[in-house]
């Protein structure tokens, strides 16, 4: 049995209304079209359809199958398309995902040079918190920070993702200046809202863990940096949030001399992912543009 081809016919079927008008969209006879959906049912061991002199109708198993056939043919449409264009010219679309603020402050301006050198490739890009998982959402390239452990994804690690912590000069000046990570449980936090995990810091030998004290929570790390620019409190943020504040002297970094758990930044993609132009050519991109030495 032709598995590809009988769920073809079944999905035709479906949707014309009837066995012949399924043949005429497949061009082979309605008595073809019937074998293969049989041959189908009987492979699966469960009807597909209900069917009468007149028409038909879907079984209940057939419903839920129907979607799986429409996922599979749609995938193997685009499997084959992007196989034409394999050697070609970067073109077609590309669906791009990436943390809210690395995506806002990073991504965006490179995603605009790179636009620049592959005019013809149409950029969907998600900006979201959340782990998007790549296969069942239909995503070419995610920027992710921390471990990833799937084998299923290829995992390209473009750098350091580095943190600091930070406060306005009127919160020290009415607060106090920490010397110590210990000091830190005193102060005002502004954290992100989604994250319980406590602060490290490390120095030679010695490692603090701090539970800090929550005075406002943001699901937005460009909002916990303006608030903490008015004095609201303290806020570890990647480096990247915190350059324009701390150059203007609207924020102080804290306690530089220790080092915090530093995690990687890395680009993912779906191993077994059709190497596409667009592909190809985005991913040297970003390994030019935005891999960062340690």
């Amino acid at each position: 049995m032709d598995l590809f081809r009988a769920m073809q016919a079944f999905v035709a079927t479906v949707r014309t209304g009837s066995m012949r008008a399924a043949a005429d969209e497949l061009t082979i006879t309605p008595a073809m079209v019937g074998q293969h959906i049989a041959a189908l049912e009987s492979r699966l061991g469960t009807r597909l359809l209900n069917r009468t002199t007149r028409s038909h109708s879907l079984t209940e198993f057939g419903t839920a199958y129907l979607e799986h056939c429409h996922d599979i043919l749609q995938r193997i449409a685009s499997t084959e398309e992007d196989a034409q264009t394999l050697h070609s010219e970067p073109r077609g679309r590309l669906r791009i995902t990436a943390p809210v603020s690395f995506g806002t402050e990073v991504l965006a301006p490179a995603l605009a040079r790179f636009q620049a050198s592959a005019p013809d490739v149409v950029l969907d890009v998600t900006l979201t918190d959340r782990n998007v998982d790549l296969i069942d959402e239909g995503i070419d390239v995610a920027f992710r920070v921390g471990n990833i452990a799937d084998s299923r994804i290829i995992s390209r690690p473009l750098g350091p993702y580095r943190m600091a912590l930070c406060a306005a000069p009127r919160y020290l000046a009415q607060h106090g200046t920490p010397t110590h990570p210990q000091e830190l449980e005193q102060h005002h936090a502004i954290v992100f809202s989604e994250s319980h995990r406590p602060w490290r810091f490390m120095r030679d030998s010695e490692e603090v863990t701090v539970q800090p004290k929550r005075i406002a929570t943001f699901n937005s790390g460009r909002a916990m940096v303006q608030a903490a620019r008015e004095g609201m409190g303290l806020a570890m943020q990647p480096r990247f949030l915190l350059e324009e504040a701390l150059a203007a002297g609207e924020m102080v970094e804290l306690l530089a001399e220790w080092q915090r758990p530093e995690k990687t930044l890395s680009m993912l993609y779906y191993r077994d992912r059709l190497m596409t132009a667009r592909l190809r050519a985005f991913i040297d991109f970003c390994v030019g543009e935005l891999r960062q030495e340690s």
